[in-house]
């Protein structure tokens, strides 16, 4: 019988270790992942520095939505807006049929709705007196 042992910090090679086994797992089932970063950054154009942007990957058809932050000061002027629809014609270039990500209850899912996000589930209380929302997008060349 394999040992089991409980930590809350595994070693790093451990992690590789399950997450390489999975991903063979998975395309020996549905095909190549053809996983591909996806960010796009915005910048203090004298400065350089990261204020905000979009961060997330494409596999399997699909755009994944990992990040999405902007400043107060830049919030409501469109940059948000400009950032997902950047996202989704890079993922439509690379052949994604839908994009989703997920968003909580004190977040944007107003804003993500309005970009045509749809919700298709929900964690209650996580976290407490809070929700997490998943949203979805079928994505359509215009």
């Amino acid at each position: 019988m394999p040992k089991i042992a409980l930590t809350d910090s595994p070693d790093p090679l451990a992690l590789q270790k399950l997450v390489r086994s999975l991903i063979a797992y998975n395309e020996e089932k549905a095909g190549p992942r053809d996983f591909r970063q996806l960010a796009l950054i915005v910048s203090d154009p004298e400065t350089d520095e990261v204020l905000g942007g979009l961060w997330g990957g494409t596999t399997y058809g699909q755009l994944k939505i990992e990040v999405l932050y902007l400043p107060e000061s830049l919030r409501g002027t469109g940059l948000g807006r400009q950032l997902i629809q950047q996202a989704e014609a890079e993922a439509l270039a690379r052949g994604c049929h839908a994009a989703w990500l997920e968003t909580f209850s004190f977040q944007a899912r107003g804003f993500y709705q309005r970009m045509g996000y749809s919700v298709f589930g929900v964690i209650d209380d996580f976290p407490k007196g809070h929700s997490l929302y998943f949203l979805t997008k079928a994505l359509v060349s215009h």
